[in-house]
């Protein structure tokens, strides 16, 4: 496959051209700066894509069967585009926009519902180990579709979740559709399941459209992510796509984004499949061999590594730290988890580092203490938008009982809140937030 941009680059990181264009740096400094460049002539422009940029998003569609497009701003840009679609998508019906959302969403799906002001319910579940995680099942997606009174526009769902949950997406589509509703997926950390055998990717699965960050699991610089559409999606998906996504995003994405991406789309059509699959296999041996020495593992994403930590006698953030003194460094932990993200970019002498440094770390007795729940939502008595709008304090996390939450999310990562924006702060909720180090909020004045 070629790579149209990137042959564009270094052609223009070769030649002599007095660079009187924006960036500042005048293409000096180094590789990076040298193809760092904005829309010139030739160049293409992101969101009027018509010739090499186009041709390249072309390549990735290819690749991932599906309508693709590009973000340099991560999945959130994709994110808001496609819940700004689904709000077209209902006016075009001449209904407002509801949507019904799995309850551990992003903070970027928080500030879409503040920006687009669309109705919000949440699907809440009481079987979740985490407020990361909120398993849905069809059949119960079913009835509630088949008594609603108001049926929403889309449903949406984040699979995989932080902790690597994976939903029955085949099973919650082919649910969705028989009532007519889209269904919504935060792709994020799940890029590489196109590349699974069969594939698992959300579009493949029945999803109308999902967010996938390209950085996260394939060899994409920060920021790399896609807009896929399926293409039995309504029409107006694509034919808004891309004013959806310059309606949010930056007029000047990264050109070195843009060429990872490029490169990438030659990368996963030569062979990679089959190098993910080599590597997953090495990575499903490893965990075999983990979980004889002791240790218990969370989600069945086969790309991540989340261990619960309190079966092996530490928190979280003890194991983490270990390992940070060893030079390995998790994506995530928290009281109860530890979250590794491995990818095929790492070899076997790496996974073998991990091994050894995970197998020297003494196992000690369970914790048993369990992480307090919250059983049932809190009282909601603003929207997200009139909450994230409306004046404000940060207050010690202590005080702010019986008060409004007025925040997107809680740190990032995780980047989930188990309070949401509008929502009233009560006790048990505020055991949660103190459970998860939380010692500040931001609430309603």
């Amino acid at each position: 496959m070629n790579t149209p941009l990137a042959d564009f680059l270094n052609a223009y990181r070769d030649g002599s051209a007095l660079r009187l264009h924006m960036p500042g740096h005048k293409g000096r400094g180094g590789e990076n700066t040298a193809c760092d460049i904005t829309e010139i002539s030739g160049a293409d422009s992101l969101y009027e894509a018509s010739g090499i940029l186009l041709e390249s998003e072309r390549n990735a569609s290819e690749v991932f069967g599906c309508h693709t497009f590009y973000s340099t701003e991560g999945s959130s840009l994709a994110l808001r585009a496609m819940l700004y679609l689904a709000c077209v998508f209902a006016a075009e019906r001449g209904e407002r926009p509801l949507i019904w959302a799995a309850r551990n969403c992003h903070r970027s799906f928080l500030s879409a519902a503040a920006l687009l002001d669309f109705d919000l319910d949440w699907l809440m579940l009481e079987r979740t180990p985490s407020y990361l995680s909120c398993p849905l099942v069809a059949d119960e997606l079913d009835a509630r579709l088949a008594s609603a009174v108001r049926r929403p526009t889309a449903v949406y769902l984040t699979s995989p979740d932080y902790l690597g949950g994976m939903q029955d997406i085949r099973g919650i589509a082919a649910v969705c559709h028989k009532w007519g509703v889209l269904l919504l997926v935060d792709n994020a950390h799940g890029a590489y399941l196109k590349f699974l055998s069969p594939s698992l990717h959300p579009c493949d699965l029945g999803a109308d459209a999902c967010c996938d960050s390209a950085h996260k699991t394939l060899p994409v610089l920060t920021g790399g992510a896609y807009l896929q559409i399926a293409k039995t999606a309504p029409a107006v998906f694509t034919e808004r796509a891309k004013s959806a996504l310059a309606l949010f995003g930056s007029t000047s994405p990264s050109y070195l984004i843009l060429k990872s991406l490029d490169i990438a789309n030659k990368t996963l059509s030569e062979g990679y499949p089959a190098h993910q699959a080599a590597f997953l296999t090495r990575l499903a041996s490893l965990k075999e061999t983990l979980t004889r020495a002791g240790y218990a593992f969370y989600g069945d994403e086969p790309m991540k590594l989340t261990i619960r930590a309190k079966a092996y006698g530490y928190t979280g953030k003890e194991l983490a730290s270990l390992l940070e003194e060893q030079g390995v460094m998790p994506e995530f932990a928290d009281p109860d988890y530890l979250v590794l993200m491995p990818s095929p970019s790492l070899t076997d002498d790496d996974l073998a580092r991990l091994e050894k440094t995970l197998l020297a770390i003494p196992k000690k007795e369970k914790m048993l203490a369990e992480p307090p729940v919250l059983a049932e939502l809190p009282e909601r008595v603003m929207t997200p938008r009139e909450a994230l709008f409306a004046p404000s304090e940060t207050l010690p996390t202590d005080a702010c009982l019986g008060r409004v939450f007025a925040s997107a999310a809680l740190g990032c990562p995780p980047a989930v809140a188990p309070v949401v924006a509008g929502e009233v702060i009560d006790a048990r909720a505020r055991e949660v937030l103190a459970y998860y180090g939380i010692r500040e909020c931001r609430v309603v004045k």
